[in-house]
Parts: structure tokens; C-alpha cells; sequence
């Protein structure tokens, strides 16, 4: 079978990929620019665009699974275009779509849910991978300054992501589920720091923002008043799906789930200093 991956450049996207790959799958890898595009051997890799549902045609030709996700353009705007892609899927007989939720309600994801081929629904937390956003100020101070410094934190490696979609997209018995995707534990801002540092060999000092110093600092780095005001929301009142740890990654993968310990010793050098 092939399998097309859109947002393949992403850090779930690319994820998806290499599982799919490690699994002996056919990779189709969907991207706007697949000059710049940097794949494992045997992925083949396609122009197109989510927003410009024409430009799918030549690459949903002889797909049988589709991973989706819901927003395209500048910014991560929201996808207007669900339910022609869709249309053109089950036109070119996809048979399976997982969709990668991206934290909320999407047209994209209505639309696979209303149409007529079968779909799994990836719902994953915080990301490991968020932690990179500390990498510069660790690197060049030793320092991660953050509010909410005791907020919990399930959060989940992108590659058990990954390997859930990869499943999904095929084996049988996924059909119609919606996964919520979770790390196996839950941390605070203070653990991912103590973790970080144990994993690159040198203490890291964790200062704590105030409301105010964070939007400040975040708005500076040029973030919107609506982003920023999302942070801070989400940040200080984390919802329970965020803070809870659930099997999903062992129950569909048959393994556990990564810790962000493993995370960190992967990623340890992007958080040492350069000489």
C-alpha cells in the first residue's frame, strides 16, 4: 500500500513517516518545497498544499492511507478545505484517515468524521519537543525562565505519536476511535528542568515569570495578544486532559510509552554549550 502524509515536515509529521518507513510501508510524503525537503531513502516525496485541494490530485493517486492535519498557510490557520480533500480522497479510494488533532474543533476534522471513509482521531498533549523552545537561553545562560513553574504536564514524545498514527493508519480495528495520547508521566516545569540537566551534563537555573513578565517576554518574541492570552490560559489552568497519563501509546503499539527522560538524552546536545 502507499500512504500519504501531509504536514510530513512537521515534528509529528516527520515522525509518522519514519514509522511508517521503519514498518516496511511505501512513504509518500506530501510538502509545499520537496527541494528542502530531507527524508529517510525511499520516501518519495510530492509538491502540494492543503489550502489548494488541486494540487493533492497527482499525489492521492494509488493512496490507500491518509494522515491528515487540520490547518495549513500562515500561522497554523485553521483548514477551509476538509471536505474537498476528503471528496478527493475517497474519489482516489483512500481507505484509512487518521487525523492529527490540533487542539480543537477543525472543519477538516468534521469532515472526515461525515465522510465515508474510515478514520482514527490522534489527540495528543504537549509535546516533548516543546522543551527545545528553552534551547538558546539554556545554551548561552543556563537559565529556563517560565510562569506556572509547578504546572503538570503529561506531556508525550512526538515519536509515540508517530508509531500511534502508523498503527492507525495500518491495521485494523482503529476505525472511528479517537485516541487521546499522553506521556507516562506527569511533570512539572521544575522536573523537565532537573531532567534537561541531568541530561547534558550541567545544572540549569529555572527562574519563575510573573503573568505580566511572560507576556512581556512572549510578546517581544513576537507572538499575538490572542496567542499569548492562550498561553497564559493554558498554562495557568491546564486542563485535566493535559495533566493525566493514559495507556494509549502501549495499548496500540504494544510498548510503553517514552519517557522525557529518553527525550532529553536524545536531544541533550541542542541544550549544551558551543564552544
Amino acid at each position: 500500500m502507499t500512504i500519504l502524509v501531509t504536514g510530513a515536515t512537521g515534528t509529528v509529521g516527520r515522525q509518522v513517516v519514519a514509522e511508517l518507513v521503519r514498518r516496511g510501508e511505501h512513504v509518500r510524503a506530501l510538502t509545499r518545497d520537496p527541494a528542502k525537503a530531507d527524508f529517510p531513502a525511499g520516501v518519495e516525496t510530492v509538491r502540494g498544499d492543503l489550502t489548494d485541494p488541486d494540487t493533492l490530485v497527482p499525489a492521492l493517486k494509488g493512496v490507500t492511507g491518509l494522515h491528515l492535519i487540520t490547518f495549513g498557510g500562515a500561522y497554523f490557520a485553521p483548514l477551509t478545505t476538509g471536505a474537498e480533500i476528503v471528496a478527493l480522497a475517497a474519489k482516489e479510494g483512500v481507505q484509512r484517515i487518521t487525523v492529527l488533532n490540533g487542539g480543537g474543533p477543525s472543519l477538516l476534522q468534521d469532515a472526515v468524521e461525515a465522510g465515508d471513509v474510515d478514520w482514527t482521531l490522534v489527540m495528543p498533549v504537549e509535546f516533548m519537543a516543546n522543551a527545545l523552545e528553552w534551547a538558546d537561553e539554556v545554551r548561552t545562560a543556563d537559565r529556563v525562565a517560565e510562569p506556572f513553574v509547578d504546572r503538570l504536564s503529561a506531556m508525550v514524545h512526538e515519536a509515540d505519536i508517530g508509531a500511534v498514527a502508523a498503527v492507525a493508519l495500518t491495521e485494523k480495528g482503529h476505525e472511528g476511535r479517537t485516541y487521546t495520547i499522553s506521556g507516562p508521566e506527569t511533570l512539572t516545569v521544575r522536573d523537565k528542568v532537573r531532567i534537561l540537566a541531568a541530561a547534558r551534563g550541567r545544572d540549569i537555573t529555572l527562574s519563575e515569570l510573573t503573568e505580566a513578565q511572560a507576556a512581556e517576554r512572549w510578546q517581544q518574541a513576537g507572538m499575538d495578544p490572542q496567542t499569548v492570552g492562550f498561553l497564559l490560559d493554558v498554562y495557568g489552568n491546564t486542563p485535566p486532559v493535559g495533566r493525566t497519563v493514559v495507556d494509549t501509546v502501549e495499548r496500540v503499539t504494544g510498548r510503553p510509552a517514552r519517557t522525557f527522560a529518553q527525550w532529553a538524552a536524545d536531544h541533550a546536545d541542542a541544550f549544551r554549550t558551543r564552544d
